[in-house]
């Protein structure tokens, strides 16, 4: 067990420690704290008596590169009452996110952060021969409790190796200018030294892996940070995974100023559960409508939040409780699953096998969808069967998909504006095209995140008749 212990040394805050024998039953989690405003949250925290805590990131608001600011700032946070309380109730575990390295949404680039590095060690208290003063990035990992009952919190450092992000087209009605996929082979979440680092973690035996991000991993839809702003990296992540066989991960993560609790069944063999809690007092205040995510499972897009995960060993299968509470340390969402659920094979999610019928092959001369997306920009002539079919509310739009699901990501959409729906088209309803193969002649272009080929000419679309 001491062996064990020793593992990897992991962030501990607080003098207080958990005993190798001991199970965890309770871990807390959360994110972004700005220290300059109230955060009566942490004293609810601390009385759910979690054995341990972990903060996601966003620990403080510094946004600067005036080290002593930053360390005023780090001040505030331990003169808090609660949070003074909360250190004494258990462990806390840490990682940093933006705003705590030293700019928001500031990767690699930020010029402060191996001394930014050092104030973090500082203030949560790293002895001066841990390996995290040494190593580029702050993050740790630790296994807890006895064999059967193994719990390992991996922190990873999605800030200090990142590479810069791409900035995408504000759309009309758009408040905010999206980031989108950084397709670059060479960019990077983690830095190759991190990566090697996470691959002999998962391989060490647990039960339970708590894997923490300070960004959100599975979600993919909305424009803000992510893991899928470098789709690349986030495949590696999933390939990793899958290739070290690594059992019983949930991911943990905070950054968006709400919590929601989503899931992946098409990530890995079995199904991978994001839980997002943010922030501990930067979360809206009022209710605001959910951001786009396609693999949530529940949402609470307003009032100030924290999580926990709690474990039930006393039965033959344990039971994982993934919970949302509000300020008030009331549960608002809840998922409970069993931990047999996370082993691999568990859920072996398998794409739908397309309708023979359905399958279509492009004539000489033309490519399919999937070529298509690979040609971002450029003009294309294309050709599949319309799978499926929508219009927007005014019918202003019509659209044609080469999945089933439109939000597949091999689906290439084409958009048929007003403009396209005269002549030939002029009384064409999605029935119109419904199964039937297509021509398509036009520019890739991406919307949302996602590509499509926008037709604003009758004769840059026709239907293939086929032969009988």
């Amino acid at each position: 067990m001491q062996r064990m212990l020793g593992l990897v040394l992991a962030v501990l805050v607080s003098s207080l420690t958990l005993s190798a024998e001991e199970p965890l039953t309770k871990i807390a989690f959360g994110s972004c704290a700005q220290q300059e405003n109230p955060l009566p949250i942490f004293a609810k925290i601390a009385a759910q008596k979690p054995q341990l805590y972990l903060a996601l990131g966003d620990n403080i608001y510094a946004d600067t590169v005036d080290l002593e600011v930053m360390k005023a700032k780090y001040k505030k946070l331990a003169d808090n009452e609660g949070w003074q309380q909360l250190v004494k109730t258990c462990p806390i575990l840490a990682t940093w996110d933006d705003h705590d390295m030293g700019k928001n949404d500031a990767g690699a680039d930020y010029p402060k952060r191996e001394e930014s590095q050092q104030i973090f060690c500082d203030f949560f208290k790293i002895p001066a021969d841990s390996p995290i003063r040494k190593q580029k990035g702050v993050y740790s990992s630790k296994i807890f409790g006895p064999e059967g009952k193994r719990v390992q919190v991996i922190l990873l450092d999605t800030r200090y190796h990142r590479s810069e992000m791409k900035r995408g087209k504000r759309e009309p009605g758009m408040t905010y200018t999206p980031y989108i996929p950084n397709l670059d082979p060479k960019a990077t979440v983690l830095g190759e030294e991190q990566w090697k680092w996470l691959e002999g973690e998962l391989k060490k035996p647990a039960e339970l892996r708590l894997l923490c991000s300070s960004i959100q991993v599975v979600a993919e839809d909305h424009g803000f940070e992510k893991w899928m702003n470098f789709p690349l990296e986030r495949e590696r992540l999933y390939k990793l995974l899958k290739e070290t066989k690594a059992n019983g991960v949930i991911i943990l993560s905070g950054d968006r100023h709400l919590a929601e609790i989503s899931c992946q069944t098409d990530a890995i063999d079995y199904p991978l559960f994001d839980v997002t809690s943010s922030g501990l007092n930067q979360a809206d205040k009022k209710w605001r409508p959910a951001e786009k995510n396609k693999h949530r499972v529940g949402i609470m897009t307003h009032g100030d939040n924290f999580g926990i995960i709690q474990i039930d060993w006393s039965t033959p299968s344990p039971k994982v409780s993934m919970q949302i509470r509000d300020v008030e340390g009331e549960i608002t969402l809840r998922e409970t699953i069993p931990l047999t659920l996370l082993q691999p094979g568990s859920l072996v999610a398998k794409k739908e096998p397309k309708d023979p019928k359905s399958e279509f092959k492009p004539r000489e001369g033309a490519i399919s969808p999937a070529e298509a997306l690979t040609k971002k920009g450029e003009k294309v002539v294309v050709e599949f069967r319309v799978l499926s079919t929508g219009m927007t509310k005014d019918g202003s739009r019509m659209f044609l998909n080469s999945e089933k699901n439109f939000r597949d990501k091999e689906n290439l959409t084409i958009v048929l504006t007003k403009d396209a729906r005269k002549g030939i088209w002029e009384k064409a309803t999605g029935d119109t095209f419904l199964n039937k193969p297509i021509k398509v002649t036009g520019t890739v272009s991406e919307f949302n995140g996602s590509l499509q080929i926008e037709i604003k000419d009758e004769k840059m679309i026709e239907i293939i008749e086929e032969k009988k």
